[in-house]
């Protein structure tokens, strides 16, 4: 049996959102987004600490845990304008990989079908594999395509002796038929993993995988006009999962298998802001977070900007649709300036 609020630390939400008991429906009826923690990190296969993932991420800011965040940018406020409640972590023992992830489906999947986004703080990467099938079980196997921000490729087979693991999860995805291969797509892939073996897997799945040099060379922007139009044909929605060492390590170094090369902290957030406000999102997750391995909370402030970011957008999308108009991001901050 799952068991629910922090883990670690004070009994905390994020920045001071509303909590909830994610057992009992009726506590986040009215929500549009229902935040978890997911503190595992057993899956690891260098650096461990991301189970302390979550309760960084809920406090990293230098402003007050009040529930309140107006976005300068979107004129919106993420936390007050989205039903947005904590439910707090899933009891998930990092000795057994196993019966974490099993812990952790149900509770997604149970958030998903009561009509809210579940939006999961990692926690590694292994606990993309629930994250995805708990909505895919919600909303129809197969239906939701996932965008996935990340150094490595994580479609792995066996790593460690193990089929489960920070390496894994979006094979076993794909295999279970939880995600489309065709549907999935990458975004920020640099480095020295994985071999030819598994390239050639991928490609037979249908994937598309952005690495870094495409990126420089076309523009982040063109990729992911690329990466939503493909994610949007025959899906219903979104799954969107973000490890933090897609960033450079200057921008990230709290992480556990930091990369050199990647996207700077400006790209990530703008990609998240215009994903979360041009389509539907299904779920969420933010993971490879490890406060251990952090200087000054960098890491950790830019994972709770990712979280930010994503609620502001799909509060400023919530609000166009009911006026029909669209957000222009080269508006001036404000409305009337001196002539």
């Amino acid at each position: 049996m799952a068991r629910y609020g922090a883990q670690y630390g004070p009994d905390i939400t994020f920045l001071g959102v509303p909590p909830c008991d994610a057992a009992e429906p009726e506590s986040y009826a009215d929500s549009d987004v229902v935040i978890l923690g997911a503190p595992f990190d057993g899956g690891t296969s260098a650096r461990p600490g991301a189970r302390f993932g979550p309760k960084a991420l809920r406090e990293a800011c230098y402003l007050a845990m009040d529930g309140s965040r107006p976005s300068l940018a979107l004129r919106t406020d993420g936390l007050l304008d989205l039903g947005v409640r904590d439910a707090g972590d899933v009891e998930m023992y990092s000795g057994d990989a196993v019966t974490a992830c099993a812990a952790l489906e149900p509770v997604v999947e149970q958030i998903a079908r009561n009509g809210a986004v579940p939006l999961i703080l990692g926690g590694d990467h292994t606990v993309t594999w629930p994250d995805v099938t708990g909505v895919a079980r919600a909303l129809g196997w197969g239906r939701v395509s996932v965008i996935h921000f990340d150094a490595h490729a994580d479609t792995g087979d066996i790593e460690f002796g193990s089929l489960i693991g920070h390496g894994q999860p979006m094979r076993r995805l794909i295999e279970s038929g939880a995600a489309r291969g065709d549907r999935f797509l990458q975004i920020g892939l640099r480095g020295y993993w994985p071999g030819p073996e598994t390239l050639d897997w991928m490609a037979a799945q249908g994937m598309r995988s952005f690495e870094m040099t495409e990126i420089v060379a076309r523009g982040l922007d063109e990729v992911l006009t690329e990466a939503l139009t493909i994610a949007m044909d025959d899906c219903d929605a979104v799954f969107l999962s973000v490890d933090i060492d897609v960033a450079d390590p200057g921008h990230a170094p709290g992480t556990g298998t930091p990369e050199p090369g990647g996207l700077t902290a400006r790209q990530l957030l703008d990609a998240v802001r215009r994903i979360c406000y041009e389509v539907p999102l299904a779920g969420m997750d933010v993971v490879e977070v490890s406060p251990p391995y952090d200087h000054s909370d960098i890491t950790a402030m830019l994972g709770n900007r990712v979280v930010l970011e994503a609620l502001s957008a799909m509060a400023r999308a919530k609000r166009d649709r009911a006026t029909g108009s669209r957000w222009d991001p080269r508006q001036p901050l404000l409305d009337a300036r001196p002539e």
